[in-house]
């Protein structure tokens, strides 16, 4: 038999109290990473209480989750089906983003600091950044991939090795700009790092190195 009993909605309410506490997380995840950040930390910058983000999320490794969620959807909020164009349009996208990260500091440094601490033992994100960073990998490597066959690029040995360190230098130069934002532009720099690696596997010059 059919349930056609309707399930349950969040509250407005609700969801505007989730989003607070996600943000209040993302400020203390990114700024004592996950292990040193507790939910009393946030519940106390949102005005609650331990147990009350816990209603809300379950666990400090949920809330987690969440959070990273929270990223992934500001970065595509703004495109046709949410979702990162293929071709050329990918690599423009990415400049686009570096620009955008550019306002939006807090998430970028909880970004920084949860994506080093994921390559440690039991950390609760090292799937997801695993799998984030395979599904990129193979995003940019089908866009190179696309450009390539468009332009009569015969040879793409190299994308492979281009679209992982397009995702390198955008996360490095992330950090340099956190750590000296008034030293290194962070939507010129990356625009450069990602126009100069795409160019060496479009228009390959030989090496200089």
């Amino acid at each position: 038999m059919v349930d056609t009993r309707r399930q349950p909605r969040s509250r407005p309410e609700t969801l505007v109290r989730r989003r607070e506490i996600i943000n209040a997380a993302v400020d203390i995840f990114g700024a004592k990473g996950f292990g040193g950040g507790t939910l009393q930390d946030i519940a106390a910058q949102v005005g609650m209480t331990h147990a009350g983000i816990l209603h809300h999320f379950g666990s400090k490794e949920a809330l987690l989750l969440e959070v990273l969620e929270h990223r992934d959807q500001e970065d595509v909020a703004d495109l046709e089906g949410q979702h990162i164009p293929g071709g050329i349009e990918l690599f423009r996208h990415l400049v686009r983003t570096a620009v955008a990260n550019a306002r939006r500091a807090g998430i970028v440094q909880a970004f920084s600091v949860l994506s080093a601490e994921s390559v440690t033992d039991g950390h609760p994100g090292h799937a997801y950044f695993q799998e984030r960073y395979r599904n990129l990998r193979e995003e940019v490597t089908a866009a190179f991939e696309e450009v390539c066959a468009e332009r009569g690029v015969t040879d793409r040995t190299t994308v492979v090795d281009a679209a992982a360190s397009i995702l390198a230098v955008m996360d490095g130069l992330q950090v340099q700009w956190l750590l000296a934002p008034d030293a290194v532009d962070l939507g010129r720099s990356s625009e450069f790092a990602i126009e100069a690696i795409v160019s060496a596997v479009l228009e390959p010059r030989g090496r200089v190195l």
